[in-house]
């Protein structure tokens, strides 16, 4: 049995290079999210729910002004002719420097204008200096890029949970002395600096240096261009709710959902971290279309697999691991978990479009789902509050994967099969996890 496993992740073959990416990435994400539920758990002890509710806020700006100015250099890179080539790679982080310091510059401008809309004056001064990480993380080296592209993801792994448990450390240091939300921006600063230094020293490959290649420069924006617009979509697809729930919660209120949040989220952020960075390659490269199916299951198994366990566990896992002030956060995991399951579906469809350079599939994929999301979030916010947001996500999430299966279609990959066999398993799942645990939710989230 230990021979076999050695021999499917030893060598150069296409099929090795995935099994061993894939165990790191699952390995490295599950560690990334043991830390950060550490980091949770022991801050939640040294601050207050509203210094998690205030950095929610500052995170989902962060985030939107990344995700608005992305111009998709790492799937260009990954996806390239030229993806090795140093002329290509110096001018991609050429953009990406420059992309940093204006993205810092329009945090610092967003600043009062946001903590105005949000009435938490705080922001007006944590937003420019959050903004700083953005500005660090554009000077991180093209290298990260060419070990996703060739699928050598060990030590990079390895250099980014460093970074983490350094930035996690400092944290809690500095919530010690400060006793702040401050001590979570330094902290998040600290490990940016980290991974920068780290990436640069210890993972192999050219030092990048200030270049612009017109040739280059076409390539990247012209297949850019719609993974620009993809991601700003995909902002209000990954980041509305809290966006939105900003104005419809106090900041303990949006600190605890935040807190369900993350418990619910990770399953579908580990499948789309494994997805994202073994899919492009494997359709790039032509995989037998048996392989592709056997990988088509595992990447929706795995992750429906862990969002079942987080519905049936989440709130005695709440109840373990946080004090009396996040129960109602129990109750939050079992609904995100359930609203959260048709996204996984489909989860490799998307990816055979940008392998193919269909980046324009792609972003009118992205675009569905963030329109019918937000739409559905803010019907369901008037009518409910926070119950019928959540419930208004999970009608997007459903109606989004008929919108992915066109592209599949498109792209030629659609296996019906597989989506009639999870879709079974979801709707299972819905109601065996609601005759469990309807009974909280009822009392922790439905109005009166």
């Amino acid at each position: 049995m230990f021979t076999r496993v050695f021999q499917e992740l030893s060598g150069n073959r296409l099929r090795a290079r995935v099994a061993r990416s894939a165990s790191w990435i699952i390995l490295g994400y599950g560690a990334s999210q043991a830390l950060r539920l550490a980091s949770n758990l022991l801050l939640t002890r040294l601050l207050f729910p509203e210094a998690f509710g205030l950095l929610a806020l500052i995170s989902t700006v962060t985030l939107g002004l990344m995700l608005f100015s992305d111009v998709g250099i790492s799937p260009s890179i990954a996806q390239s002719k030229r993806g090795d080539d140093p002329d290509f790679l110096n001018t991609a982080w050429t953009i990406q420097v420059g992309r940093g310091f204006l993205l810092w510059a329009a945090a610092a401008l967003l600043a009062l204008p946001v903590a105005n809309f949000y009435g938490q004056p705080d922001l007006a001064f944590y937003l420019p200096l959050a903004g700083l990480t953005l500005m660090i993380a554009g000077f991180n080296p093209t290298r990260i890029e060419t070990a996703n592209r060739h699928l050598l993801m060990g030590r990079l792994t390895l250099l980014d949970l460093l970074s983490q448990v350094i930035g996690i450390a400092a944290m809690a240091i500095l919530a010690v002395i400060l006793q702040s939300v401050m001590a979570l921006i330094l902290g998040g600063i600290i490990g940016a600096i980290a991974k920068l230094l780290l990436t640069h020293f210890y993972l192999p490959g050219q030092t990048n240096r200030l270049r612009w290649e017109r040739e280059a420069t076409h390539e990247l924006f012209g297949f850019g261009k719609w993974i620009f617009l993809s991601t700003a979509f995909w902002f209000f697809a990954s980041q509305g709710d809290k966006l939105i729930l900003g104005k419809f919660l106090t900041l303990e209120g949006l600190g605890i959902y935040n807190i369900g949040f993350f418990l619910a989220s990770f399953p579908v952020l580990l499948g789309g971290a494994v997805t994202q960075r073994v899919m492009i390659p494997v359709y790039r490269d032509g995989a037998p279309e048996s392989r592709v199916k056997k990988l088509r299951y595992l990447m929706s198994g795995g992750p429906t697999l862990l969002l079942l366990l987080m519905a049936l566990l989440g709130p005695w896992l709440v109840e373990v691991l946080y004090d009396d002030r996040y129960l109602q956060a129990g109750a939050i995991v079992v609904v995100l978990s359930l609203v959260n399951m048709p996204s996984v579906i489909g989860t490799t469809y998307d990816q055979a479009a940008l392998a193919a350079g269909q980046s324009r599939r792609f972003f009118i994929f992205s675009a569905s789902k963030a329109v019918l999301q937000m739409t559905f979030l803010l019907i369901g916010a008037f009518q409910a509050g926070l119950i019928g947001a959540m419930v208004g996500m999970g009608i997007a999430m459903v109606l989004t994967h008929f919108v992915l299966i066109r592209l599949a279609i498109a792209q030629r990959v659609w296996d019906p099969r597989h989506d009639l066999a999870f879709a079974g398993v979801i709707a299972l799942t819905v109601l065996t996890v609601l005759n469990l645990h309807g009974g909280l939710i009822r009392v922790a989230l439905l109005p009166g």
